[in-house]
């Protein structure tokens, strides 16, 4: 496997960890102590991928991780967040803000190694990268990567579009929050169900009124709807006959 892995960490130890074990996996591995300067380091190289620990100096992680979705050069940017906490509540605070993956210091190298490489596979292209999904104005193009309502470019994570090519892929199919893992994420990455609920959040809120298309199955899963919900048919407007009036005798 190559690519190029950032690691944002003040801890030296753990970059070296990651260095090591990712080295030995073919990927080359950058580094930075701080958040101002892996957005910069971001910028300039763009990586495959980048891990992130949550607590850092000045910026945290959160932060970075933000800043990372904000800019367009790395909005797409696979993002495995690291950090010390183990409650549910902060991981899914960094899935809200953009991370695809998170992983709890202390963790094994196997297990390291093994969710970035996860992550590479999700971000490259899926399966029938020449389809063509259209529902109403929503448009899913998986061979350029795009994704446009009513014609307006809609930017999302590479987890996030692969969540909603598998959606759309079986339109009409109600799918279990398993199903979506292991089918759009893979089984190889250890993510709990609430994970796609924040995805699937996620992608309502930047589809605007799209979102729509998303139907939540209560206490299951997920449906790509067939066709768009009908819209709320608008208030008749009422208008009063004007009065006729007598003509005037001096108009001509």
């Amino acid at each position: 496997m190559k690519g190029t892995v950032l690691v944002i960490d003040d801890e030296k130890d753990l970059i070296e960890l990651v260095r090591y074990n990712l080295g030995k996996e073919g990927l080359d591995v950058i580094a930075a102590a701080d958040g101002e300067s892996g957005l910069a380091i971001a910028g300039r190289h763009a990586p495959d991928l980048v891990v992130l620990d949550l607590m850092l100096p000045g910026m945290d992680g959160l932060d970075v991780c933000r800043r990372l979705r904000g800019e367009h050069a790395t909005a797409r940017l696979p993002i495995l967040m690291l950090t010390a906490k183990a409650a549910e509540s902060d991981r899914i605070v960094g899935l809200e803000l953009g991370a695809d993956d998170y992983l709890a210091k202390p963790f094994s190298p196997r297990e390291l190694v093994a969710r970035v490489k996860a992550l590479l596979r999700r971000a490259a292209p899926p399966e029938e990268a020449t389809a063509v999904h259209r529902c109403g104005e929503l448009l899913v193009d998986v061979g350029r990567h795009e994704v446009a309502w009513r014609g307006r470019p809609v930017s999302l994570t590479a987890t996030e579009f692969r969540v909603l090519v598998f959606l759309a892929a079986r339109r009409g199919r109600v799918l279990s929050r398993t199903e979506i893992i292991d089918g759009a994420l893979g089984r190889d990455v250890a993510v709990i169900d609430r994970t796609i609920d924040v995805h699937v959040t996620s992608l309502r809120k930047k589809l605007g009124s799209g979102g729509d298309l998303l139907e939540t199955i209560r206490g299951f899963g997920y449906k790509f709807r067939v066709a768009p919900p009908p819209a709320a048919p608008s208030a008749p407007t009422s208008r009063r006959a004007r009065p006729s009036r007598p003509p005037d005798p001096n108009e001509r």
